[in-house]
């Protein structure tokens, strides 16, 4: 008989007591595997791990992207998988909790067929004058990888282009650059800049110049603010560190910033494998890692070299950097089948949630009906 295969999750001594301190909880993908993992807290201390199937699962994000930013609690969550994008609505009234003992159950309420074009990195632009978690359009921004853009849902097509780099002559279903990081202005709430492994108007061309091709572009403006830079990805912009993009640069093992008045990358700490999802809760980082070396895309960077010098081995799983020091003070590390991550969001004032996927009946059962108007609709 065949065993099932294994999984395997261990955590930093303190890592329950620093989500309980900043009333949190955790969201991450994993493609390998096709599945979304919740983290959360159990009423009697314990870990909380939730997971379901999305095939390919990958970007993630908040309906509300201030809740990425520490702000209000996520009711809302969008996930890309192999060929859909996915709305998930938290069914449960403030207050409840299921039998189960669960504050969030993430329910998926709208999907989007786009095809298989490789989203990425997403975020829900909202108007600057709106109240939180009003968004300005029905679906999310995302990185659309495969025709080199940015990209939203479209009720009638695959997806409606929005932006390409400059250097991008034609919208291909080609994968040229490989744009895949998006970040949204914290100030006005639209994407601002977005990260490409290399300039390259190719097909594919972007695996030839993965060591120092990677560039940062602003989507405002159309110019490249940084370059020479390593697969990078994850580029976030917080209001507690005006002036600096916070980026992953994969190729090399480092977290950094990009001093936005001189165009400079700074590295900050490195990570314990190839870093790529990231979530920022004010002075935290929260940061997905991957093992590489079995990868073809992932081995032969700059990052084997700087494991090798500190004499260690690629993790999968999470690390919490304390932005302010470098310091890593909580992880999560994952074994067994799982090996890499996507993307990892953070669900401020949620202490235990939970989903429904398609692989159960479950989700045939759960019904939600909104108020009957007092007048007639019609």
């Amino acid at each position: 008989m065949s065993e099932k295969p294994s999984f395997e999750i261990t955590t930093s001594r303190n890592f329950l007591g620093w989500m309980a301190d900043e009333n949190l909880s955790l969201a991450f993908t994993t493609y390998q595997t096709g599945k979304m993992f919740l983290l959360g807290r159990q009423p009697d201390g314990r870990l909380s791990v939730f997971e379901r199937t999305f095939n390919r699962c990958m970007g993630l994000c908040t309906g509300d992207q201030h809740s990425q930013n520490g702000g209000h609690g996520a009711q809302t969550l969008w996930m890309s998988s192999l060929y859909q994008l996915w709305r998930f609505e938290n069914v449960l009234p403030p207050g409840q909790l299921t039998r189960d003992g669960y504050d969030r159950l993430y329910v998926p309420m709208l999907g989007n067929t786009t095809g298989d074009i490789d989203i990425h990195d997403m975020v829900v632009p909202r108007d600057s004058n709106a109240d939180a978690g009003e968004e300005i359009n029905d679906g999310p921004v995302f990185a659309c990888t495969l025709f080199n853009c940015l990209g939203t849902t479209s009720d009638t097509h695959s997806f409606k282009p929005l932006w390409k780099p400059p250097f991008i002559s034609q919208l291909a279903a080609e994968d040229r650059c490989h744009l895949n990081g998006l970040a949204v202005d914290p100030e006005t709430n639209q994407p601002k800049f977005v990260t490409c492994v290399s300039r390259s108007d190719v097909a594919d061309g972007w695996r030839d110049r993965r060591e120092s091709g990677g560039v940062v572009v602003d989507v405002e403006t159309d110019q490249i603010i940084t370059e020479g830079l390593a697969m990078p990805h994850s580029p976030r912009l917080h209001a507690s560190f005006p002036g600096k993009l916070w980026l992953v640069n994969s190729g090399t093992g480092f977290l950094g910033y990009v001093d936005l008045k001189t165009g400079q990358f700074e590295e900050v700490t490195f990570l314990s494998g190839y870093g790529r999802g990231m979530a920022i809760v004010g002075p935290y980082a929260i940061v997905g890692l991957s093992t590489c070396r079995e990868n073809r895309t992932f081995s032969g960077l700059p990052l084997d070299a700087n494991l090798d010098k500190r004499d260690a081995e690629p993790r999968c799983g999470l690390q919490v950097i304390d932005l302010r020091t470098g310091e890593s003070p909580h992880w999560v590390r994952l074994g067994g089948i799982l090996k890499e991550l996507y993307d990892v969001v953070a669900l401020p004032g949620v202490v235990r949630p939970m989903a429904l996927g398609f692989k159960t009946d479950e989700i045939r059962r759960m019904l939600r009906l909104e108020d009957m108007p007092a007048d007639k609709p019609w």
